[in-house]
């Protein structure tokens, strides 16, 4: 291997002076520490995680507490987080690691990645960064700074930007420092080679930095042209029993699976909301309704599309409602709906209740 180039001692010696304290960071990283950390930050900021990764760890502090969790209670813990299939994910690779590997993590990167929810990019982030192993943990900050650094002009979000960047890139560091390598371009994409407004001149790679030198680290990194975000509007349906009302559970296999709400579901073209209402609740629970008055209007943006979602009350309703398209139905005292782990906008339902009785 050749004697690695002036810029990643640089940047190394950067993120010696500058790199952010994090608790899943030490001399001696903890793998499942590290493990989490990777897949909380998953399209979610620093910031935000943090405090949720110390409760997480305050719960399920081992490899071992965490597989022998309920489901529920890993959801609940993880509510506000999104992208809850990471959660469960998580879960089943915890039980898989205890039964196949007696609960220590694995280090070579192929056999991490056969584990639930551990793609490429993290299991090359946990060998590199828990066991010192040589592995590219291309990650959005990485790619941003690459791409500027390098000056490529292919579209980092396609296969062959990614093959082109790691290609330029593979084995830059120094024997067995790849965990600090890839940590240090994650610090310096989050904090100076930021997407917008960068600090170029706070930069320990400028002198090299071929989109600088060029003019160009406003046009770099290249992506895809994305399709416009479609928008939906939504109905959910609030049905009060005394002191309880009635919850649904996602089914598994779909988005929010596993989490509960309150029964509904978009609004198909030529419907209004109380069509829409009865429609849904027929489908899902068997049941024949009145809807009543909207208690709130609550919009929300997901990854992939957005939503204006019309909760309203149910003033009447024929039957017990059955489980037909959710994986359970429940009565739920209003003072215990913090306990079931719910989506965001069912939450906001929720809390308004609460401040409702």
């Amino acid at each position: 291997m050749a004697a690695p180039a002036a810029w990643v001692h640089a940047l190394l010696d950067w993120y010696a002076r500058q790199g952010r304290a994090l608790p899943w960071r030490s001399a001696h990283p903890d793998p499942y520490a590290v493990w989490v950390s990777e897949v909380m930050l998953q399209q979610t900021r620093v910031e935000t995680v943090l405090p949720y990764f110390r409760r997480w760890m305050a719960r399920f502090p081992t490899v071992e507490a965490l597989a022998q969790a309920d489901e529920q209670e890993v959801l609940r813990l993880w509510e506000g987080l999104g992208y809850y299939r990471r959660a469960r994910q998580l879960l089943a690779a915890a039980r898989e690691v205890v039964r196949r590997y007696d609960g220590r993590l694995p280090a070579d990167p192929a056999q991490l990645a056969r584990l639930p929810g551990i793609g490429p990019y993290t299991a090359a982030a946990i060998a590199s960064i828990a066991y010192g192993r040589d592995a590219l943990a291309l990650d959005g900050n990485l790619r941003r700074v690459l791409a500027r650094f390098f000056g490529v002009e292919t579209p980092v979000d396609t296969p062959a930007g990614q093959r082109e960047l790691r290609a330029r890139a593979q084995n830059a560091w120094p024997p067995g420092r790849a965990g600090d390598f890839n940590q240090a371009l994650m610090d310096l994409g989050a904090t100076v080679c930021t997407p917008r407004n960068p600090a170029c001149a706070d930069c320990p790679l400028r002198p090299w930095c071929v989109a600088h030198a060029t003019g160009r680290v406003a046009d770099l990194p290249r992506r895809r042209r994305r399709a416009a975000v479609p928008h939906y509007t939504v109905v959910a349906g609030i049905a009060r029993r005394g002191e309880t009302v009635l919850l649904a559970q996602r089914p598994t296999h779909k988005m929010l699976g596993g989490l509960w709400e309150f029964p509904g579901g978009k609004v198909e073209p030529g419907e209004d909301l109380t069509a829409a209402l009865r429609r849904e609740w027929l489908e899902e629970l068997g049941l024949t309704i009145e809807p009543g008055p909207e208690l709130d209007v609550f919009r929300h943006a997901y990854s992939h599309f957005r939503i204006t979602l019309h909760a309203l009350m149910v003033r009447a309703w024929h039957g017990e409602p059955q489980p037909l398209q959710a994986a359970a139905v429940r009565w739920v005292p209003l003072a215990d709906l913090a306990t079931y782990p719910m989506g965001k906008v069912d939450r906001q339902i929720a809390r308004r209740l609460r401040m409702q009785t």
